[in-house]
Order: structure tokens, then C-alpha cells, then sequence
């Protein structure tokens, strides 16, 4: 028994509206949970703001250390971070002075 030409067109028809329909299936699913689809998004901002944060902290760390060594140069050191220094890190001190450590609380 011959099977009709609409019959084959149809099927074809068919299939490619079953593929096209798989393959729009498979884009809407990566576009909500792929690698860079709407539930990555909330992740990536959250990391992204985490790592500002981080940045923000850091610089503010680098500025204060680059302003420390600038007053450390041995051309113009500043004679209170100098005495700050040689208090703290070689236990110096005038025969006439109280140290009172705060950090035994």
C-alpha cells in the first residue's frame, strides 16, 4: 500500500516542528540556568560586589603602608613615627617615662 506525499510532508513538517520546539527548549533552559543565565546573574553581582569590597579595602591597606614608607625615608624620616617605631619594635624608652600598655585589657 502506497503512502500519500501529503502524508510524507506532513511528518516532515512535523519533525522539524518537534526539533525546532526541542531546540528552543534548549535555549530557554540555558538562558535561566547556564553558565551566564538568570540564576548565574544573582551569583556574579553578589561576587562582584564581594570582590569591590575587597578591592576598596585593599587600596585603602596599600595607601596607608605607602604612606608609612614615605614617612620612613631616610631622607626625611618624621621623627614621631621614627620614635613610634623604636618604642615599639626595640622596647626604647626615657628613664622618666610611664608606659602604660593598653592592648592587656
Amino acid at each position: 500500500m502506497a503512502t500519500h506525499p501529503s502524508t510524507h510532508t506532513f511528518l516532515r513538517d512535523k519533525i522539524t516542528q518537534f526539533g525546532a520546539l526541542g531546540y528552543l527548549l534548549l535555549l530557554g533552559g540555558l538562558a535561566l540556568a547556564g553558565p551566564s543565565g538568570l540564576l548565574a546573574w544573582g551569583e556574579n553581582v553578589a561576587l562582584l560586589t564581594q570582590r569591590q569590597d575587597r578591592i576598596a579595602h585593599l587600596t585603602k591597606e596599600r595607601d596607608t603602608l605607602a604612606n608609612r614608607v614615605a614617612l620612613l625615608n631616610p631622607d626625611r624620616a618624621d621623627p614621631d613615627l621614627v620614635t613610634e617605631l623604636m618604642r615599639e619594635n626595640l622596647n626604647v624608652a626615657h628613664p622618666d617615662e610611664y608606659i602604660i600598655d593598653l592592648s592587656q585589657r
